[in-house]
């Protein structure tokens, strides 16, 4: 994932989590080691939409949805996935067998968190890190077919979530997918992050 998106992460789960509108540009840069060039660069375009207020060194959110949305259109979950292949089993059956290290995303992130699915599922997508993803390629064999089972590159600050992917990133995954069951997700998931 792109460090501005890291950064848009960061600032919507704090927004749609704690309710915390307010940063400095200088406790983002701290926190994530990065320049605060590099946060006022990520903060561009989120200013200019009006989905972000900048008055010197701090900056506000003016709107959550606005900002969430942005990060869904410019999100590219594809250039993300490091493998994938077909596994003959249902979803739960494939989420009980995955690695410790794996974090869940998408409809497994969802269905996990809220122990719901607001529509049937056939396809389970994950996060991991090198050491995960060989566990992953060992457990589950590349296999010619209907591609279910995705693995994607976890960024290194991921795990500081748990065990599933934070509802705003649930959200832009989603919001990428073009499954017809990605739309009942989404909607099932805007009614409980956006208020």
């Amino acid at each position: 994932m792109r460090k501005k998106e890291i950064l848009w992460r960061e600032i919507l789960h704090k927004a749609t989590r704690d309710k915390k509108l307010e940063f400095t540009q200088k406790e983002l840069a701290e926190k994530f080691n990065v320049s605060t060039s590099t946060v006022f660069n990520a903060l561009k375009i989120p200013r200019e939409l009006g989905a972000i207020g900048v008055t010197g060194r701090n900056f506000s959110i003016r709107d959550v949805e606005k900002l969430l949305y942005l990060w869904a259109t410019q999100r590219n979950l594809e250039r993300e996935i490091v493998y994938q292949t077909h596994v003959f089993a249902e979803p739960k059956e494939i989420e009980g067998m995955m690695p410790n290290g794996a974090i869940f995303g998408a409809y497994s992130a969802y269905a996990r968190k809220y122990e719901e699915a607001p529509a049937d599922y056939d396809k389970v997508y994950v996060y991991a890190d090198s050491k995960t993803l060989e566990e992953i390629e060992k457990r589950f064999p590349k296999k010619k077919g209907y591609a279910n089972l995705f693995a994607l590159k976890a960024d290194p600050l991921l795990k500081k979530f748990g065990l599933v992917t934070p509802d705003v990133q649930i959200f832009v995954d989603l919001w990428n997918l073009k499954d017809w069951f990605a739309k009942d997700f989404l909607r099932a998931l805007k009614q409980k992050i956006i208020a």
